[in-house]
């Protein structure tokens, strides 16, 4: 056999050790991660629950889910261990500043420009209120005077068209029975 038949096979079972290798490190990480789980650390089952761990043993978690509320998950049901930090923002809403409040991004975009002075603010108040821009769609009752008789002219000579070619029709009162 050449090189040139093996080649495809040789790629294939390295392909396969590459993909076995990495999620066998996934496995051991999860697996170290749930045996360091203490008493007192917020963790989020696979289920998506968010939860104290109160007792940890060989094969089981006891959670505290809330006042008065334990409840017993197996040791590979616990998805994640949390950080107080992250802990407390997702249960709780509790932010904790990680950096100074200087560093914020404000919700304003105001601060981020040049402060202009009361009377200059003032005054392109004004000149926006006299260039004020109609973003609304326009209504054909309110098109410009000048062109209007053409268009009104041009449009009764279509229905009078259109009323010639076509029978009338009436509402349902006829004489014949």
């Amino acid at each position: 056999m050449s090189l040139v038949t093996l080649l495809p096979f040789i790629v294939l079972i390295g392909a396969m050790f590459l993909m076995t290798r990495s999620a066998k490190k996934k496995q051991q990480q999860a697996a170290s991660m749930r045996n360091d789980m203490q008493p007192g650390s917020g963790v989020r089952t696979i289920g998506g629950m968010y939860a104290t761990v109160k007792e940890v043993n060989e094969d089981t978690v006891l959670l505290d889910a809330g006042p008065g509320i334990d409840l017993l998950f197996a040791k590979n049901s616990i998805g994640a261990v949390l950080t107080d930090d992250e802990y407390n923002r997702i249960v709780h809403g509790i932010e904790h500043d990680l950096k100074s409040d200087s560093d914020v991004v404000p919700d304003d975009a105001s601060s981020l420009t040049d402060t202009e002075t009361d009377e200059s603010a003032d005054e392109a108040a004004a000149a926006s209120d006299e260039k004020s821009v109609d973003l609304g769609k326009k209504d054909t009752a309110e098109e410009p005077a000048d062109d209007a008789p053409a268009k009104a002219d041009a449009e009764t000579e279509a229905v009078e068209a259109k009323s010639d070619d076509e029978p009338k029709k009436t509402d349902g009162d006829s004489d014949a029975k």
